[in-house]
C-alpha cells in the first residue's frame, strides 16, 4: 500500500487561496490571479500545483480553466476487510 505525501507548503496555500476566493466570488481564479497570490510568477507552476491537487482528488474543474474549480471533499480512506 502506498502512502500519500502530505501536502506541500504551496499547495496548502494554493488550497487557502482557493477556499477564500471561491466563497468570496462564486468561482475560482485565474491561473495569474493564483500565482500572483502565493508568489509564483510562471503560470506553468501554477498549473502543475493545481493538476496536482486534481490528481488527488481535493479539487476539479468543470470546464477546461482552472477558473472553473470547485473544491472537493477530502474522502476518508478505506477501511475493510481485505481478501486474500
Amino acid at each position: 500500500m502506498r502512502r500519500e505525501r502530505p501536502l506541500s507548503v504551496r499547495q496548502e496555500a494554493i488550497l487557502r487561496l482557493l477556499r477564500s476566493w471561491i466563497t468570496e466570488h462564486g468561482e475560482g481564479p485565474t491561473i495569474r490571479q493564483i500565482g500572483a497570490s502565493v508568489g509564483l510568477s510562471s503560470t506553468s507552476s501554477v498549473a502543475y500545483q493545481l493538476a496536482q491537487l486534481e490528481k488527488r482528488g481535493l479539487i476539479s474543474r468543470t470546464g477546461r480553466d482552472w477558473s472553473s474549480c470547485q473544491l472537493e471533499s477530502p474522502k476518508p480512506p478505506r477501511r475493510g476487510l481485505r481478501s486474500r
